[in-house]
């Protein structure tokens, strides 16, 4: 997959960059620009692709960076041939955001207004986090600010950005150790009206519990006083990891905190033996032993075996019932065995838990065979 995508992020990339600024900065020395871009460009990946680019526009954009970032900016709109349908179609804008990341943290004022246009056409979740890091106080103030802009894009910037463990970002350590200047953000955006902004939202506390179980738990059951529909899927989505994890905090908050009392029977796993690319059902049946109704959550763990051989657990979501008094459910999953770019599989038994209510039950195993 990330062969693909470095694949659409060719030379035409610089070339329609070239393009834009030349249309806007016409003494722009477009042939060279392109030239110094491309050299050495194939062997790089996608983001050193970016950062590449990035680096030869500080080559050959004025030495002035306030200057610079004004013609970048003005270059923005300017037409330019790149397929629109591309799936990396906004990645055009990737070199203007490490331009920023890496020569525009002592032009704090030009930064933040290159970041506001440009997280509208792309994302600026990365180039902000260095000035989170130099300038924490003045970057929080901006952010702060930023939770009431009428974009629904530079409102998540404010979530997204602050988050301690962004994926394909370094860790925003002061937030992992004292994260309430971050929670202070959140709380200005937890009633948006935008899903795209509640799920950043949603993720970002997901990542806080990470390391703050206890705070996590306590911003949730606070937020769900009262809450409207949009802030409750917040709490349910932000809680998802810790549930998986089986915290009995967070299960506490969403109302599973005690003992499900059922029975589980007719467990099927079939087939027993399955070779890689395969698949195996697991499907059993639930009965509530209770005198009265209860709320049940049902997820599946699948004890992977990992290159070591040891193995180690990865939840499934099934589902949250509501039973009655002797009431029998039926719950399966099909898993695929096929190798997966987020998942390698090795051969050796796999043991299947029910968990319920955050207990894991065993319900037996298959035995994953080569395929030759």
């Amino acid at each position: 997959m990330a062969e693909l995508l470095k694949n659409q992020y060719g030379a035409d990339v610089p070339r329609a960059i070239a393009g834009m600024i030349s249309k806007v900065h016409p003494s722009f020395n477009s042939l060279r620009f392109v030239s110094d871009a491309i050299d050495g460009y194939d062997a790089l990946e996608l983001m050193p692709r970016g950062k590449k680019i990035a680096q030869a526009l500080r080559r050959h954009l004025p030495d002035d960076y306030p200057r610079a970032m004004a013609i970048l900016l003005d270059s923005l709109d300017q037409p330019h041939d790149r397929d629109p349908g591309l799936s990396l179609a906004s990645f055009l804008y990737l070199p203007h955001t490490m331009f920023v990341a890496q020569y525009g943290l002592t032009h704090f004022e030009e930064s933040m207004r290159a970041q506001h246009a440009l997280t509208q056409r792309f994302t600026a979740e990365f180039s902000i986090r260095p000035f989170l890091e130099q300038h924490p106080e003045a970057t929080l103030r901006q952010l702060a600010a930023w939770t009431a802009d009428p974009s629904p894009h530079v409102r998540r910037l404010v979530s997204e950005g602050t988050r301690p463990r962004l994926p394909w970002a370094p860790r925003l350590r002061q937030f992992q150790a004292d994260p309430a200047p971050v929670l202070a953000l959140l709380e200005l955006l937890k009633d948006d009206p935008e899903l795209y902004v509640r799920r950043s939202v949603a993720n970002n506390l997901n990542d806080i519990g990470k390391d703050h179980p206890a705070l996590l738990a306590s911003t949730a059951k606070a937020w769900l006083k009262n809450a409207p529909a949009g802030r409750a899927w917040i709490v349910g989505h932000a809680l998802r990891s810790a549930v998986k994890r089986g915290e009995s905090t967070a299960l506490e908050v969403l109302g599973f905190g005690h003992q499900a009392m059922v029975a589980v029977n007719h467990i099927q796993i079939t087939p027993a033996r399955v070779v890689m690319g395969g698949s195996v059902r697991i499907g059993f049946a639930l009965t509530s032993t209770h005198t009265r109704g209860q709320r049940v959550l049902a997820d599946l763990a699948v004890h992977y075996v990992k290159a070591s051989g040891q193995a180690k657990a990865k939840v499934f979501k099934l589902k949250t019932l509501a039973l009655a008094p002797g009431q029998t459910t039926l719950l399966a999953k099909t898993l695929s065995l096929k190798e997966m770019s987020t998942r390698k599989h090795y051969p050796g038994p796999h043991q299947v838990d029910v968990v319920l209510n955050g207990e894991p039950l065993c319900l037996g195993t298959f035995e994953l065979l080569n395929d030759r």
